[in-house]
């Protein structure tokens, strides 16, 4: 990506042939770093209103990035239960070290709180570096583990208040 790239986000489903595309990266990913796929159970229909969303990135109209939202009614996060979780954070290698997870990240944050999220969750693991990097330079905090993947010694969660209660 060069600065005259154009980027845009859609909001798009999580089953279009795009984000399909770039989850089953995410999974080769997954493959590389821990050496099996995230099994953790993901209905297509909790991104999706009103329980939440998914994104692609496209940079000059090529699917290069991917995020999205669901909302988590059975956790209570930094004194709220007015939670979402982040999944599917992910960027093409060709298109790291850009800016488009920030991006992406901050778009994720816009639209959540915008529907009513006051704190966003997320878990990653010990061997996504860079992610970790990301969420605390973003102002995410650790946070207990919960979750499919909680009591797994690799996982890291972490969350973050958009907005105080009222």
């Amino acid at each position: 990506m060069t600065e005259a790239t154009t980027v845009e986000l859609r909001r798009i489903p999580i089953t279009h042939p795009d984000a399909a595309r770039l989850v089953e990266e995410v999974q080769g990913e997954y493959v590389v770093r821990y050496g099996s796929r995230d099994e953790s159970p993901v209905d297509p229909t909790e991104f999706a209103d009103p329980t939440g969303a998914f994104f692609v990135a496209y940079a000059d109209g090529v699917p290069v990035a991917t995020g999205a939202w669901r909302r988590r009614s059975d956790l209570t996060a930094l004194g709220t239960t007015a939670v979402a979780e982040i999944k599917r954070m992910y960027v093409v290698a060709s298109s790291r070290r850009t800016g488009l997870a920030r991006r992406m990240l901050a778009h994720l944050e816009e639209t959540a709180l915008a529907d009513g999220v006051e704190t966003m969750v997320l878990e990653t693991g010990s061997r996504q570096p860079e992610a970790i990097a990301l969420y605390v330079a973003s102002g995410y905090e650790r946070i207990a583990d919960f979750g499919y993947h909680c009591g797994a010694p690799e996982v890291r969660s972490f969350a973050r208040r958009l907005k105080t209660g009222t």
